[in-house]
Order: structure tokens, then sequence, then C-alpha cells
């Protein structure tokens, strides 16, 4: 197999970033570059300029291999508030062009390019073209499905909805545009079945395919290395961002009466100070904040279950797989892609609200053969289905269709050996 050229487009991108999408972003690019393929990454600064509270940090030198492009324009907002509202990258069109036209790619992968370049983004280049739906951007201009920042979106009232999330109405969205693009992509790719759904549901109409996040294969050597709890009683874990739709409101009560085990709370957000005022007579809640991810190892490690008590329709559950990896099972809510997770690793519990999870938590810390068995399966069923070495091919595979489909021959030439 010769080296490919992949060129990636985003918005947010380490250390430019605030979720998990820009971080599995990067573990892609990473996987790429470790199976000999050149990558490039161009993301758009000013958005996280504009949208952190902090100011941006120096972009680090590259130790990975990855060639990281940061688009950047003397008028921030002036550029994303034009990206937003025409669909198009007015301002870095130019600049896009040429950097595309400079660096030959075989492949172009469209990621979240809500302010990198807008739908007007998928017409640049001459590649082989994907799109990762990382969000459900291409069907809801929150990205999220939740509807008025409250409920689940179940139907559409789009206009009412970012009235208010307080951003400006894109009227692109309702001449076309999306749909003139799609047809500029040969592939599209959905993180999870069930996000492929949500996007046939709200009127996506191409076919997706399904390659789920991944993380890098077991570390056997840190597995047998045990450093010890870093917590003195039994715990549950949450990690993530402090949000109303990660559904923590509902969980926290629950620790009002189950004394036998605490909480720890890894992560912070916009919510951070309800969720402290709704646990702020109960010493067993413990919020970490926000915990670096050599340590976070740790914490998954010594807990008794990950708790999964997101509201809201995510595209995947990175954490679960987090979990699994670490030889941890999960609780988690009956919603969204949680159940093909947990159904297809068998390695934790659904739970459809309160009286469930307490149930669930009873079981899983009383049992200590159910639970080492969630956990083998857990762990099992990460390596078989969300280890780098799982995923990498199954995407690379979807490129090769991609090429068959397009007659590049130059591309499938390069891809010969790739495993079906």
């Amino acid at each position: 197999m010769n080296k490919l050229r992949f060129c990636m487009f985003t918005t947010f991108y380490p250390p430019y970033s605030f979720g998990g999408d820009a971080v599995g972003i990067q573990r892609m690019s990473r996987a790429l570059v470790k199976q000999g393929h050149s990558v490039t990454v161009i993301l758009d600064v000013d958005a996280f300029n504009v949208l952190s509270p902090n100011p941006a940090p120096p972009l680090p030198e590259p130790t990975d291999g990855i060639e990281v492009i940061p688009l950047r324009s003397a008028f921030s907002k002036l550029s994303i508030l034009l990206t937003q509202q025409t669909g198009r990258p007015v301002i870095q069109g130019r600049k896009i062009k040429k950097l595309l036209d400079k660096g030959n790619y075989d492949i172009i992968i469209y990621n979240n390019t809500s302010l990198v370049g807008g739908p007007g983004l998928l017409a640049y280049g001459d590649a082989i073209k994907l799109y990762m739906a990382h969000e459900h951007w291409l069907i809801c201009p929150s990205h999220v499905l939740w509807r008025h920042g409250k409920e689940r979106c179940t139907g559409r009232q789009c206009l009412r909805c970012v009235l208010h999330y307080r951003r400006p109405p894109q009227l692109w969205r309702y001449t076309g545009l999306l749909e003139r693009m799609q047809k500029n992509v040969d592939a599209f790719i959905a993180m999870s079945n069930f996000s492929r759904g949500k996007h046939k549901e709200f009127g996506f109409s191409r076919e997706m395919e399904v390659v789920n996040y991944f993380l890098p294969d077991v570390d056997q050597e840190q597995m047998s290395s045990d450093q010890g709890s870093p917590h003195d009683r039994p715990y549950f874990l949450f990690v993530g961002r402090l949000e109303k739709i990660k559904g923590l409101d509902d969980v926290i009560p629950v620790f009002e009466q189950y004394k036998d085990a605490d909480l720890l709370i890894a992560g912070d957000g916009e919510y951070t100070d309800v969720l402290k005022e709704i646990a702020r007579e109960n010493p067993r809640v413990i919020f970490l904040g926000r915990v670096k991810l050599e340590r976070l190892d740790r914490y998954y490690q010594h807990a008794i279950a990950l708790i999964v008590p997101s509201v809201c329709f995510e595209t995947f559950g990175i954490i679960l797989i987090e979990s699994f990896r670490q030889g941890t099972p999960v609780l988690a809510r009956r919603i969204g892609p949680f159940p093909e997770i947990v159904s297809r690793s068998q390695g934790g519990i659904l739970f459809d609200g309160p009286e469930d999870l307490l149930t669930a938590m009873q079981k899983i810390q009383t049992d200590k053969v159910f639970r080492d068995e969630l956990a083998k399966n857990g762990l099992e069923g990460f390596v078989n289905n969300w280890s780098e070495s799982a995923i990498i091919p199954k995407f690379l595979n979807v490129v090769k269709k991609a090429a068959e489909r397009t007659h590049r021959l130059d591309v499938l030439k390069k891809l010969e050996g790739i495993n079906q």
C-alpha cells in the first residue's frame, strides 16, 4: 500500500477545540499517519477565538507527523458570521482553494464544517470526498437535536429553536444549498446506526456508511500496572461536559438514597453551578473538575461502573468505549446510540430512570461475578469493535468503495492490500 494524501477540514481541532469530536478527528489523523499516510488538517481558529472565553493557546510544535494549518482573519467575528449566514467560506475561500491546489490531495474529509466553510466548502477541491457526521449539523441548525434547549427534537421547529439559542437563523438552509452541495460528496459517514437513522428520519436523502469512533489499541503494560484507587471509597464515575443535556439532574438525587458508594464527576461546563446546588447537601457527590486524560484512566480503572445518563440524541458515546477499554462496565440511559453499544458489547446495563439506575447500581456493586463478567465483555467488545485496529480497516474500506464508484484508479492502486 502506497501513501495516500489526506486533507481534514474541521472547525475545531486540539488545542483549538471544546468537545470530543475534535479529539476523535485528531485520533483518526494520527492513526492514518501511523499507517504511513500523509495528513493535513485545516481548521478555523477564528471560530475558537470568538467562542472561547479564554485566549487561543499557541499552536504546539508538531510531534505526530500531522501538518496543521490554522485559518485566521483580521476580522474574526465577521469571518465566522459570514460563513454562518451564507453557508460559504466568504473570507477564507480563496486561501482554501490555494491550499487544496497546492496539496494535491487524494482524499478530502469534511468533519465539523459549520464555521470553516459551511456547505459551500463541499464544492472545493477535486479529490475523493468523504463527510463524517460527528454532529447532527446536516439536519439541525443547533447541531444536537435538543429543541428549545429543553427537550429532544421529535419534529422540526427550527426557526423558534435557533432564536432560543440566540443564533442568527441560517436562511441558506431554506434555499436548497445544502442539498446541492451534497452532490459533491462521494460518501457520507455516520458515527452509529442510531445517528444514521436520525439523519434519515429528518430528511437526509443520501445513504450513509457507519464507522464508529475508536480509541488506540489496549496498552497491556498500562492495564497490568495498578497504582491503586484515586479515591478512598467505592465510587461510580461520570465523565463529560457539565451541560443539561448530559442528564445528571436525576442522577445526583439517587445518591441521597444510595450510601454505599460515592459519585465522582469529572468535567466542567456551563451547568456546573446548577449541579453543585443540587448536590449541595450530599458529601458523597464529588466534583473533580476537568481531569487530564492520563489521570482519567486511573479513575476509570477503579470505578464500580461508569454512569452515562445523557438525555439527548448523541451521535455516538465515546466515553462508553473509554470505560470498556479500561475494563470497567457502564450503566447507560436507554437512549440514542447507547443501546447498540451496550448490546454489541454486553458490557453494561441500560436504565430508563432513577429507579432503574438505583437497581442497577445495587446489582453491579454487590454481585462481583456479574460485574466481572460485564467488565470482561466490555473489554473484549472494545478490542473487537472499537479499537484502532478494528476501525481503521473499515474506514479505509469506505475510501476504497468511494474510489471504485468514482473510478479513481490511482487511489485504488495505493489502497491495494486493504482487508475487506
